[in-house]
């Protein structure tokens, strides 16, 4: 793969993650990276293994799934929310990917809210708080990795790779923001799938043009439930477990159709890991 091809599949998979709701068209994304839709695809799936046309048409029901989860939308607004304008096509469709309708898919996320909550430590849930924040407009850096969000050496190793590429261009310094977007839902999206771009804050002076997998992005205002995890990031799922379970019943809050964000405050390789403090931002409206 040539640098051309990979400039042409970052603007692509940049333009899909954007506005995969729409109706997205081979005509549009041959105007969107100026390359033929065969050859484009051809190159998307040897990074994703699967075409272009299964990446969308999977994303919308995973992200059918999280409104489900997360909100009380009628069934029918959230078809065409992303990008459905069949009601029954979309039910169809949901069913094959779940193996269960979207109205049963809802009662079985309840209910197993409902069992969870029985078997939650009391302490546990009257420690877990949060503050409202909202964060501003900045400039980030990125790599995304694919694959178990629960994977900590794999993210690591990613990690690695920013960190080692941010020091060679010089844009790492005692300021600087550390810090991932979670992407997916690991209970929603097969784990092979499942992307979290770990990332840095970019100082506001900087104009920096990045190659290969690396990619610059604007993240935009945004109002969030802080929480705090302290401890091993082996540990962060149990938190988010916990967040998950208590978000309808406890918080009543309205989730944001946005990336979850983990900002890492103390962690470096003098830190003990019982010690680590991680900021979890989760989008609310």
């Amino acid at each position: 793969m040539n640098l051309y091809q990979l400039e042409q599949y970052k603007q692509l998979k940049s333009y899909i993650d954007t506005d995969f709701k729409k109706n997205v068209k081979i005509d549009t994304i041959e105007k969107e990276v100026f390359y033929s839709y065969r050859n484009i695809n051809r190159i998307f799936r040897k990074l994703h293994s699967e075409t272009v046309g299964k990446y969308l048409k999977r994303v919308r029901l995973e992200k059918a799934a999280e409104y489900l989860k997360y909100s009380n939308h009628q069934v029918s607004d959230i078809a065409i929310e992303i990008g459905f304008s069949d009601v029954a096509a979309f039910s169809k469709s949901f069913k094959k990917r779940f193996d269960c309708s979207p109205v049963t898919y809802r009662e079985n996320l309840k209910t197993k809210i409902e069992v969870n909550l029985q078997f939650l430590d009391e302490n546990l849930k009257s420690d877990l708080s949060f503050e409202i924040e909202i964060l501003p407009t900045f400039e980030l850096l990125y790599l995304e990795h694919l694959g178990d969000i629960e994977d900590v050496v794999a993210i690591e190793k990613t990690w690695d790779i920013l960190v080692k590429y941010c020091k060679k261009h010089k844009l790492i310094s005692k300021e600087t923001i550390f810090f991932s977007e979670t992407l997916d839902d690991n209970e929603i999206t097969n784990s092979t799938n499942c992307r979290t771009q770990v990332a840095i804050v970019l100082d506001n002076q900087v104009d920096f043009n990045p190659d290969g997998l690396f990619q610059v992005k604007t993240h935009h205002t945004q109002k969030y439930a802080k929480f705090i995890h302290k401890g091993e990031n082996e540990k962060l799922i149990e938190t988010y477990n916990l967040i998950d379970s208590l978000w309808m019943k406890q918080f009543k809050l309205e989730f944001s159709d946005k990336p979850y964000l983990e900002f890492y405050v103390n962690h470096h390789t003098s830190t003990h890991k019982k010690n680590l403090v991680t900021e979890i931002y989760i989008p609310i409206q």
